[in-house]
């Protein structure tokens, strides 16, 4: 199956599956579009064991040819990020830096580690014999947070703009930091006479900081570019070439794409908005954007619903995964409960905000595609099936309760 094809194929099932969502269901476009996806693929295995047709052969068929990985790595991801920084506003950041940058990085360190050693302590009971490093990555993986299908319901129930920073902020940046650890985590596990602990250590700040400085420079070399011209349609072009370009060339300096996209992003959308755009401009950059965030959202959560089709689950990888959801959320609990607490020694938060981060702190498509990244056997086949329903329970459990959470805990403050 071709390319075309293909695209074909996810744009339009994306499509329909919103339209159902919108005129039936109404849930909040990107859980409902994948909660669609996933009674379809259910469907077409019950078909399949009934013996009706051979639509699951087909559609095993279609997943096969789609690299997974790669689609969002290396394509999705870096829209996505570039759309959610353009509109977040770099004063709040800085507003609330020590806790987005705590939570980022010590909170994603922390998180690695804690769910690393209960993963380990967990599979070593089921039976399965996977060494502490490779469930370090596991723990590497399943730590970024992807808020993006829960922001929709925080602002549609009047979420304060500070919690809202706070949980974006966190997520923006959260995702390059894991990637890198994950990185790293995999170079020292699966090539560990090739790489030492001072390069691994080497390996990180190449990748975290140089890819904060490529995304400073890529961010002020299209700020000056889109300041010198006031044509719309160039404008929008030179930052889908920020995003692309840039991401490629990032990548290919091994530096972090992600964390250069976020950086670029928030310059753009916040001083190229203000200092080198017309009114014009930014109604058609954020029309745009939003588009494209839009419609990638929908394909995406369309492919981690149709991933079942093609993911073992036996019964002791479901058990596995089953039993690692509550590890994961007391892991994130302790991850962000040390350091927001450290950090009201100096100034004061919400009395239920560590629960709402915790809550509203969902796994989404960058654990599974880092987990198909692992290479082929048991370690792979059960990190996959364990992160595979650690997200569908994220997104569609956690994703729908979210916002009665937050009322309820705002009317006890």
């Amino acid at each position: 199956m071709d390319l075309l094809n293909l695209l074909a194929i996810l744009i339009t099932l994306a499509a329909v599956f919103s339209y159902i969502n919108h005129r039936v269901i109404g849930l909040p476009t990107t859980i409902g579009v994948m909660l669609i996806a996933l009674v379809f693929s259910l469907s077409l295995i019950l078909l399949n064991a009934l013996g009706v047709g051979e639509f699951e052969m087909y559609a095993d068929r279609m997943l096969a040819h789609i690299d997974f990985n790669k689609v969002l790595m290396h394509g999705m991801l870096s829209f996505l990020l570039f759309a959610g920084a353009l509109h977040i506003n770099i004063g709040d950041l800085f507003k609330f830096k020590w806790i987005i940058s705590s939570l980022a990085t010590v909170g994603v360190v922390f998180s690695t580690i804690i769910v690393g050693t209960l993963a380990w302590l967990l599979l070593a009971l089921l039976g399965f014999k996977i060494g502490y490093i490779y469930c370090l990555l596991f723990g590497a993986l399943i730590s970024p947070t992807d808020p993006i299908a829960v922001m929709a319901t925080l602002k549609s129930i009047g979420i304060k703009k500070s919690l809202e920073t706070k949980i974006a902020g966190e997520s923006l940046f959260n995702d390059g930091v894991a990637v890198v650890i994950f990185l790293v985590l995999f170079s020292l596990a699966y090539s560990p006479d090739e790489v030492t602990a001072i390069e691994a250590v080497g390996l990180f700040m190449q990748e975290a900081v140089g890819g904060a400085f490529f995304g400073l420079a890529l961010g002020y070399a299209g700020y000056y570019l889109i300041r010198t011209v006031d044509n719309y349609q160039v404008e929008v072009l030179l930052t889908l070439a920020m995003v692309m370009g840039g991401y490629s060339l990032a990548l290919a300096m091994h530096t972090s794409g992600p964390i250069a996209v976020v950086v670029a992003g928030l310059l753009i959308g916040n001083h190229g908005r203000e200092f080198a755009m017309s009114e014009k401009t930014r109604e058609h950059l954020d029309t745009f954007w939003e588009l494209i965030d839009e419609i990638l959202n929908a394909v995406l959560f369309v492919l981690i619903g149709l991933e079942m089709l093609i993911l073992d689950f036996s019964a002791g990888y479901v058990i596995a995964g089953l039993l690692a959801i509550p590890l994961v959320l007391v892991s994130r609990f302790i991850s962000v409960g040390l350091p927001v607490s450290l950090l009201r020694l100096k100034r004061e938060y919400s009395a239920h905000v560590v629960k709402i981060l915790v809550w509203g702190g969902l796994r989404g498509g960058i654990s599974v595609a880092l987990a198909l990244s692992l290479p082929s056997g048991e370690t792979r086949e059960v990190f996959l099936a364990m992160t595979y329903i650690i997200v569908v329970f994220s997104i569609l459990v956690q994703g729908l309760t979210i916002a009665p959470v937050v009322r309820r805990l705002s009317d006890q403050d």
